[in-house]
């Protein structure tokens, strides 16, 4: 799991393979919750943004809540969840994605 530091460097996790982006704030009790589960994940690259501190990236991609979970393939963006997901629930959208 990787923390966005710097908005530049966005595109540049996204380029192959799976990726999981995580939109997140501070003080989201939901994206809390969630970061234990992300933590755990080994079978794709995430990507945690702080909404807050990049509040362009944010808007680029129309996050207007927390958290919310933008699904890569090969830098191409694959599907939008929005709020919290169980592990299964992530597990199964991986499964669908790596299908395509």
């Amino acid at each position: 799991m990787v923390m966005l530091n710097n908005e530049k460097d966005y595109d540049d996790y996204l380029d192959e393979g799976i990726t999981l982006v995580d939109f997140f704030t501070e003080w989201c009790g939901p994206c809390k919750m969630l970061a234990s589960i992300l933590e755990e994940i080994d079978y794709m690259k995430v990507l945690k943004v702080d909404a807050d501190k990049f509040p362009n990236l944010a808007q680029k991609y129309g996050i207007m809540s927390v958290p919310t979970l933008l699904f890569y393939k090969d830098g191409l963006m694959i599907r939008k969840e929005i709020g919290y997901r169980t592990p299964e629930e992530i597990k199964a959208i991986y499964k669908e994605i790596s299908e395509l």
